[in-house]
């Protein structure tokens, strides 16, 4: 019987779709040829409207970067970002002295708060071969009350991000990667204290789901005002609700109601973003996300006074040395330190 389970479908560009509590979520993917000396490209830029560089041209972007792909020290007021990182390698610097490389299934979960600088930087380690990335990073509202949290990251490093592995009753085989929410008996690691994925009664969820080629897996219903969009980014086809739908879609689900998606010929690659609508006014101006103009243009004002604590780094695209593995430095000095 079909169930209505699915709102819309949208087709998948460079940035998705996104319902309350998300404002955001872009998708990068590139194909990067080997680095020269400074981590940047060993191929010409002629051609690329640097600075702005965000069309794809030999498979790559320069994104904001000159020398270096990647976004160079910009701000952030009022929201957060998680960024998961499938492939590739990104450098991290901020402006409370913070610092970190994380790649290859990590995520990094960034509460900008009452305001920060940050750079991300995509260094191109591999000088022999090709240095493919590809990663998403979504954007997460902070509520009123958290609007000027104190700045705060946190590391999920991939071999800690805890995964639920099922066998549906062909044998085939499902892996969801819980980097916020639940899914049967595998919880996800603490968020950063002050998100809106703090609270479990948010029933925000952030999952990738790989699906083997013909694997059935049951998305568990969740409450009746709470937002679900699916991203089918990679594979053949899967059928929802008695709907057939080909790769490059965002679906938008009711969110109360079980489904089953049975997986086509192939296998399929999923990101999940579910949550319960922030109940609050949404104010945006590029980098702030606040309730109201007028706190828009007071964050404006506080940047422009005090640059959210300046920039410690020598360079505005800050990376770090090439044979530095991932790694975390945190403002109280903390570090941690993984091969």
């Amino acid at each position: 019987m079909k169930l209505n389970a699915i709102i819309s479908l949208k087709p998948l560009g460079f940035m998705w779709p996104t319902a309350n509590p998300f404002l955001f979520c872009a998708h990068h993917l590139d194909y990067f040829p080997a680095g020269n000396q400074e981590m940047g490209p060993a191929a010409s830029l002629k051609g690329r409207d640097i600075g702005q560089d965000f069309t794809i041209k030999d498979g790559w972007r320069m994104y904001h970067g000159e020398t270096i792909p990647g976004f160079p020290v910009h701000p952030h007021r009022g929201f957060e970002t998680v960024t998961i990182v499938l492939t590739g390698f990104v450098d991290h610097s901020d402006s409370h002295g913070q610092a970190g490389r994380y790649g290859q299934g990590d995520v990094q979960w960034m509460t900008a708060g009452a305001g920060l600088q940050h750079s991300e930087m995509f260094p191109l380690l591999d000088e022999d071969g090709e240095n493919p990335l590809e990663l998403f990073q979504v954007w997460l509202n902070l509520p009123k009350a958290k609007k000027f949290a104190e700045p705060y990251f946190k590391m999920l490093w991939s071999e800690d991000i805890p995964v639920y592995k099922t066998m549906d009753e062909y044998g085939k085989s499902v892996e969801i990667k819980v980097i916020s929410g639940s899914v049967g008996n595998v919880a996800a690691i603490t968020p950063a204290p002050d998100s809106w994925a703090a609270d479990p009664k948010n029933e925000v969820a952030i999952w990738t789901i790989k699906m083997e080629p013909g694997a059935h897996l049951v998305i568990p219903a969740a409450s009746e005002l709470t937002s679900r969009t699916m991203y089918f980014h990679k594979g053949a086809s899967i059928t929802i609700d008695e709907t057939n739908i080909i790769s490059g879609q965002a679906i938008e689900m009711k969110a109360n109601i079980e489904l089953m998606i049975e997986n086509g010929d192939s296998e399929s690659h999923l990101l999940l973003l579910q949550g319960k609508p922030i109940d609050e006014p949404v104010v945006q101006y590029g980098p702030f996300v606040m309730n109201s103009q007028t706190e828009i243009k007071q964050a404006i004002a506080d940047y422009q006074r005090t640059e959210f604590g300046g920039w410690p780094w020598p360079r505005r695209d800050q990376v770090h040395p090439r044979i530095q593995g991932r790694f975390a430095i945190y403002s109280d000095g903390y570090e941690e330190i993984r091969r």
